[in-house]
């Protein structure tokens, strides 16, 4: 039986110094801020996931998860004697405080909009103050997904009023329309590398349109991924009903297996 029966934020903290701690776990020991880099991609995106398919009960234990990273970068950087948990929740703290000045000060704001806006001069002056890059393209991670990270440039791009009006996406429809003629132009160059740029920029286009249409890229781009997924697997249940290897199929065949799939889940819904 354990002898440690945590329970509060601090049990959690005491838990992880035991880990580290000589006598504790090799594995948690180990590890370094470079080795946790994967695991804090990895339970953020089950995160994301837990709160896609509704669970309440995943997502509690998806959120302990992430957190435990936090925990551990920060017990890591106080053995370093960089900062503790104690810094980085002060730090949080203040920055929620002085970014909501229509809460925490006399600022009054109109809607969600003007208070997203505010929050990027702010962020802008904080950077500006630390001599550091205030450029409105800075601090968008390098990590992310490449169609959030699109979105997210183009979110900023308009704050500083760089781009076009909102409600009339026709401009906006325009210019993914004038990308696909371009990529069309480079397929039929086969120059590899300009049709890399080209889709770049293709999607790059379609990532502003769907900004523009209130709709998160993202997150129809894994819709479509999980609709993709479960029509595939009916296409392949198919063909272990009847016996036969998918790659013996020809591409009429596939393409009747996968009609009935699309019909099959839909009369299943």
């Amino acid at each position: 039986m354990t002898d440690f029966e945590p329970g509060t934020f601090d049990d959690l903290l005491e838990l992880m110094k035991r880990l580290r701690a000589p006598g504790g776990c090799p594995w948690d020991a180990e590890q370094t801020l470079d080795s946790l880099r994967r695991y804090i991609l990895e339970e953020s995106h089950e995160l994301v996931e837990a709160i896609e398919e509704g669970s309440s009960l995943d997502i509690c234990e998806e959120c302990g998860d992430l957190l435990l990273q936090v925990v551990f970068v920060s017990e890591i950087a106080g053995e370093r004697g960089w900062f503790g948990m104690e810094d980085v929740t002060r730090a949080i703290c203040k920055k929620l405080v002085s970014r909501h000045p229509h809460v925490f000060s006399d600022v009054a704001v109109s809607d969600a909009s003007e208070v997203s806006r505010n929050w990027e001069k702010i962020k802008s002056g904080e950077r500006k103050r630390r001599e550091a890059d205030s450029s409105a393209m800075a601090g968008i991670p390098r990590a992310l997904p490449a169609l959030l990270r699109a979105y997210r440039m183009q979110e900023r791009a308009a704050k500083r009023g760089f781009d076009w009006e909102t409600g009339d996406t026709a401009p906006v429809r325009a210019k993914v329309i004038e990308e696909m003629d371009e990529f069309r132009a480079e397929l039929e160059s086969s120059d590899d590398a300009a049709m890399k740029e080209e889709l770049g920029d293709m999607l790059f286009a379609m990532a502003n349109l769907a900004r523009h249409l209130g709709i998160d890229p993202e997150s129809a781009l894994q819709d479509a991924n999980g609709k993709f997924a479960k029509r595939f697997r009916e296409v392949e249940r198919q063909a272990a009903e009847q016996g036969v290897e998918m790659e013996s199929l020809d591409l009429d065949e596939l393409d009747a297996m996968w009609r009935t799939a699309k019909d099959t889940i839909k009369r299943g819904k």
